[in-house]
């Protein structure tokens, strides 16, 4: 049975609700009680949206300079269009060539570059003294961007029946961090997974060693939001005692989560929002006979991209 949930107050998010799809089939084949979260029909096509609007809205300067693979800046780009502000988006050349389209036709500047000559943090750092009077905003490592991604949060702690554990994707840990967020402010205790890919584990390293440990260089995984030097720091000081644990989850398995949400749930899904049926699939001891949301975290995919996967 599907309950939908009252979405946040306008004075926190614009957002659209998530969308609920309880998927007997999906369950069936992954041996849990499967609950997707989708936020595919969110504004721009994924989860960001909440994170950007609401910093888009709540800083004073009318310039924002953020990087991005593309998610976040086509966000902050919507966000910018609709509060009449400016947006440049740095991006890798390897971005999705559907998210460099989106940036610009939201009316930002897509500053694209070649992370093997320019990490992004240096081109950002280079942008925001050509524009001093600029707000530079971190995709994931801003109080901000959590408050936002709580809203997602609220919603799931008042989804009934209630979960045994929430999936989500993690890569700089911003939509992990500001579920938690979002639950414990709702009195809500349900243990929060992140879903990590195996080839860029930072957060899972992080997790063990009681500190961040960084990637030494872009992880060059197909689940591309997740291509995170290390997690933030705001976002660590809620996680390394607020998530639950954290499965390193293979492209292969990230892969056939994409497949399955194909099939049995309708869902066209990029490898990144596709994580938490793929750390089911990596870990089904874990979460066998339970009832688990899966948070789909986005759908923007190139069609070539997205064709390969659906047939490898």
């Amino acid at each position: 049975m599907r309950r939908m949930s009252k979405s946040m107050p306008q004075i926190q998010t614009l957002a659209r609700p998530t969308t609920w799809l309880e998927m007997p089939r999906l369950s069936e084949q992954l041996g849990a009680h499967v609950t997707l979260a989708a936020e595919t029909f969110q504004y721009t096509g994924s989860f960001k949206f909440r994170a950007a609007y609401h910093l888009a809205r709540n800083v004073p300067q009318t310039k924002i300079i953020a990087a991005s693979s593309g998610n976040y800046g086509q966000a902050l780009a919507y966000a910018c269009q609709l509060l009449d502000k400016q947006a440049i988006i740095v991006m890798p050349q390897t971005s999705a060539q559907v998210k460099i389209d989106a940036v610009r036709a939201y009316g930002a500047r897509a500053d694209l570059i070649d992370v093997h000559t320019v990490s992004r943090a240096a081109r950002v750092a280079q942008l925001a003294a050509e524009h001093p009077d600029a707000y530079v905003a971190s995709a994931y490592d801003d109080p901000l961007v959590i408050a936002g991604n709580a809203s997602l949060g609220a919603e799931l702690a008042r989804y009934t029946p209630a979960f045994d554990f929430i999936l989500a994707p993690i890569g700089g840990g911003g939509l992990s961090a500001g579920i938690i967020q979002g639950l414990r402010a709702q009195g809500n205790q349900t243990p929060v997974v992140g879903a990590e890919p195996l080839l860029g584990n930072d957060a899972a390293r992080s997790l063990r060693a009681g500190e961040i440990v960084a990637n030494e260089r872009e992880p060059q995984t197909i689940a591309d939001g997740a291509r995170t030097l290390s997690i933030g720091k705001h976002n660590w000081a809620i996680l390394r005692d607020g998530i639950h644990s954290i499965v390193e989850t293979p492209d292969e398995q990230i892969a056939q989560g994409v497949r399955l949400l194909f099939t049995y749930a309708n869902l066209k899904v990029e490898p990144t929002g596709a994580l938490a049926i793929g750390a089911l699939l990596t870990q089904p001891e874990t979460f066998r006979r339970k009832r688990v949301c899966c948070v789909i975290s986005g759908g923007n995919v190139d069609a070539r991209v997205y064709a390969e996967i659906l047939t490898g």
